[in-house]
């Protein structure tokens, strides 16, 4: 497959993106104490322990997208192959 000049930048961006909407996907969700997953909400009230490791997986979703978002925007080379 043939690759063009900007393709690290615009994926780069769309991380950069996808990590902003997991972000907002927080803030919402702690505002009003529930996170979506697929269709349905996990509220924080009905089960505490299931909605801790929601915002830990988001939370760890958000931060290697970050991670990867940096590499390819300011081609930091981090191989770990």
């Amino acid at each position: 497959m043939t690759e063009f000049e900007g393709q690290d930048m615009l994926v780069g961006l769309v991380a950069f993106g996808t990590v902003l909407w997991i972000l907002w996907t927080l803030k919402r969700g702690l505002g009003e104490a529930r996170l979506p997953i697929g269709r349905a909400y996990v509220r924080r009230d009905e089960r505490p322990g299931a909605f801790r490791l929601l915002f830990g997986v988001y939370v760890a979703a958000a931060l290697l997208i970050a991670f990867i978002s940096l590499d390819l925007l300011l081609h930091i080379k981090t191989r770990f192959a």
